[in-house]
This record gives structure tokens, sequence and C-alpha cells, in this order.
């Protein structure tokens, strides 16, 4: 039975959520994200794009090319509580959907055409979520995941569009090269400069020219071109890693305030995982400079979720890593490597004191807040919090302030 994958995405997402809550913002142009020269365009309304500015440019860069543009910091908790109804929608409108993203999604309608008409249905779902949310979603409907996606981008704004089983590859051919998901600005400027324009000439290529000019992923990218994928909806993923990072507005110098930070984020990140009943074997710790140069080190460890074991190493790794001849722009932690499994006992160094104080704390933030409990030497520190458990199956929230 040939597929029927629907697409869904809700347009400027953010920018619709905030002009859902002021309608003053309507026909404005708007951009969302951090507010400092540091910040990044998180989203930005179509009114803005005439001026090229477009999601994940410098929101100072944005301010320069549209200043009249509206700047809105934007609230995560907002955007999840939206994104979450619309999630509830679709949930008890289709037999199986993936949620790729805060404002995206995947539904398999296969063999919904027996009964009722997949476009038809798909189509009254688009209407019943515009309805109960007041949010602007466009769709795309074909037989796979990338064509779908391309079809909704086409679609957009506000508005829906069907590629019929075995038009795939004459509806991409005249599309730009850039079109095509997995093709970015690198990958974009290589093909440019083999005088690839169109996705045309790269469905007349054979697949062993794109193979040898970019790898594997060539071999991927001359497969959407033609219109051809075979990725199946899937309803949950098992994140393998988990991490978090802080840019900073000035760049820093200052060792008790990294230190403090990284005590800051490797607690939260340590409850994360407790929370979602994982153990981590690989902890990396991330620096960039003023100068831009980023660099990182990781370290296998024994299998733990417990602070006590991971702050002593972070801060290990930290010292192994930090140049103190340059300020620091940005510093990270990631920990991966996760395997399902609660912290086990030490028999040498954990005490049934430190356990039991580790399940009151956990008690206390699952009760109050994630922050509700915090060490003294992270106490000021931001960190970026989570809205929910990071290994529910949800995908990650991009937040609109991710730059502080």
């Amino acid at each position: 039975m040939d597929k029927t994958i629907l697409h869904l995405d809700l347009d400027t997402f953010f920018v619709s959520v905030e002009r859902r809550l002021d309608s003053k913002l309507l026909k404005k142009p708007i951009l969302v994200g951090g507010l400092s020269d540091r910040g990044v365009v998180a989203a930005c309304s179509y009114e803005t794009r005439g001026y090229g500015v477009h999601s994940g440019m410098p929101m100072k860069m944005a301010k320069e090319l549209c200043p009249e543009a509206i700047q809105i910091r934007g609230n995560a908790g907002t955007y999840s509580q939206f994104s979450d109804v619309v999630t509830d929608i679709i949930k008890e409108s289709v037999p199986l959907f993936e949620k790729s993203s805060i404002d995206e999604f995947y539904a398999d309608l296969t063999g919904m055409d027996r009964f009722f008409g997949a476009y038809k249905y798909a189509s009254e779902l688009r209407h019943k979520i515009i309805r109960e949310t007041g949010l602007p979603i466009s769709f795309g409907l074909s037989v796979n995941k990338v064509v779908s996606k391309v079809a909704t981008n086409e679609a957009k704004p506000n508005n829906q569009l069907k590629i019929d089983y075995g038009l795939e590859k004459p509806f991409l051919a005249p599309l730009s090269i850039k079109k095509i998901p997995m093709v970015g600005d690198k990958t974009y400027q290589t093909l440019r400069n083999l005088g690839l324009r169109q996705v045309r000439t790269i469905q007349e290529m054979p697949m062993d020219v794109m193979q040898r000019v970019l790898g594997k992923n060539g071999r991927v990218i001359w497969k959407r071109a033609n219109g051809i994928d075979h990725s199946p909806v899937v309803p949950f993923c098992d994140r393998k890693s988990i991490s978090t990072e802080r840019t900073f507005d000035h760049d820093t110098i200052d060792v008790v305030k990294l230190k403090g930070i990284l005590i800051a984020m490797t607690e939260n990140l340590a409850y994360q995982l407790r929370r979602g009943e994982k153990l981590t074997a690989c902890i990396t710790v991330k620096i960039r400079y003023s100068d831009f140069n980023t660099y990182s080190k990781q370290l296998r460890i024994p299998y733990t979720s417990a602070d006590h074991i991971l702050i002593p190493k972070i801060l290990e790794l930290f010292r192994v890593l930090y140049n103190r001849r340059l300020l620091v722009r940005l510093i990270g932690i990631r920990f991966s490597h996760l395997v399902s499994g609660n912290y086990q006992i030490n028999l040498f160094d954990d005490t049934e004191e430190r356990l039991n104080l580790y399940h009151a704390m956990d008690h206390i933030r699952n009760r109050f807040g994630e922050k509700s409990v915090i060490r003294a030497s992270a106490m000021g520190k931001n960190t970026i919090g989570r809205m929910h458990n990071p290994f529910d199956g949800r995908p990650p929230i991009v937040l609109a302030h991710r730059k502080q």
C-alpha cells in the first residue's frame, strides 16, 4: 500500500502566539528572540522578510535591516502551552503522529482514503486547529516525509498542498536546491559552485557523482531530490544525549563565575537524568573564546547520574580546557552515551544520608520546580530551564531567548 504522509507546520509560530495574545501586533513587523546584541532571531514575521531578515540571524543585524520591527523576548512556557494544545488536537484526530519540533508534526494517514479521504481529512484537521487555537498552520500531503515537508513550505503562509502519487519528481524539479531538506548554507554553496541551481539538475545526475562530491550526504540529498524517502513516522524518539550552554552578553574571565555556572548546569542536567531514569557514561565541556575559536574535551566515566560525581569531573575538564589568557564567550556541558537505569549506590563512597538527600531534593524539584533547590555556589547563575521531562518522547523545545 502506498504511504500517505501529512506534514503540519505552524506558521511563524512564536510570532503567531504573540499576535494571538496581543492583536495590536497584527500586520506589524515582529522579531522574537534574545534582546541583547548577541541575541538571535528565533522567529520573525513575514513583514520583515522583505528586508532580508530570517530566523537564526543575529538580532543586532535584524534590527539594522528592519529598524521599525518590534522586538519581543518571548516566553518558552507560553509557546509550549500553545504547542501542547495543538498536539492534543492532532493526537485525538490521527492514528499515528510524530512531533518533530515545537511547531512541526508528521502524521501517517495511510489507508484513510478507503474510509474518508486523506486530503479532505487533513483539511478538516487543519481548520479545526485554526478554529480552536487561532493560530495559522500549513500542511503538505504526499507519499513520504521529505516531499510533504517541501510541499508545506511551498504552501505557506496558512495554506495547504497535496502532491499526488507519481508526481513527486515533477513537483520538486523546478525548485531551488536550497529547498531540499538537509541542504544548509555550506552544502548549498558547494552545489552552487558546481553550477547547480534547480533540483532538476540533481535529478538528472548519477547518484555516484553526488556521492563523490558530498560523501554519504550526497547520496541522501540525491534521493531526496528524486522524492525518495522511506523514513517512517516515529511516535517516540529516545534521546542519546542531553546538553545545555550559555552565551554571555559580555565576554568574561571571571573563573569563579564560570565555575558557578558549570556547577548550576551540571546540577540541572543530573536532575534531568534522574527524572528520566537515565545514566551517563560520557561528559563533555565546551568553551568558546572571544575570538570565536571553540574547544571541547570529553571524558568517559562509570555510569552515573549523581551530582557529587559529575560536578568534580566537569570542573576537572574545565581546568584542563580553560586558557586563562583569553576571555570566554560561551560555555556548555553535554552528557552522552545515555542508558536507562537508576543511580547505583557506591559501597565505599556513598552513605544512606546522601541517597536520601538526593531523593528529597528531587521530590521537592518535581513538586515545586527544578530550581527550587540548588547549591549555594550555583545561586544567581541563570541556566536554561526545561518545561518537561526531556526523556518523555517529546522533542526539545527551541527557546525564543536561548541567548542570554
